[in-house]
């Protein structure tokens, strides 16, 4: 029972890192004030942030793969700018929901030692 609740918190994991990228496009779609600039933003945010997690963040894959504090705080800022992109979209709750989500994944992963 308890493997399948790790695998789980993995499969959370993940379905965060989707979040992040859908939340920021969606920023940039509706922060744009014209069709470029929503294109700009809403392509390039997300394209931005996946080369941000594959240089240092990548599970199995990361050509810089951080550990301890400096992990810790790319996740924080990673999650935490999916979160952030949501609220400046004006989507309060589902911001604040993301950001809780993700806080409880981090905890029990902390726990699991995963």
């Amino acid at each position: 029972m308890l493997s399948l609740a790790k695998n789980t918190n993995l499969l959370v994991m993940f379905l965060l890192e989707l979040g992040v990228l859908a939340s920021v496009g969606y920023w940039g779609f509706v922060a744009g004030q014209n069709l470029p600039v929503k294109l700009l933003l809403g392509l390039g945010g997300p394209a931005l942030f996946i080369a941000i997690w594959a240089v240092f963040g990548a599970a199995n894959g990361a050509t810089i793969p951080l550990t301890g504090a400096a992990r810790v705080l790319l996740e924080v800022l990673w999650f935490g700018g999916g979160a952030m992109a949501l609220v400046m979209a004006g989507r309060l709750a589902p911001g604040l929901v993301f950001a809780a989500v993700y806080v409880v994944n981090a905890v029990l992963r902390l726990i699991w030692n995963q």
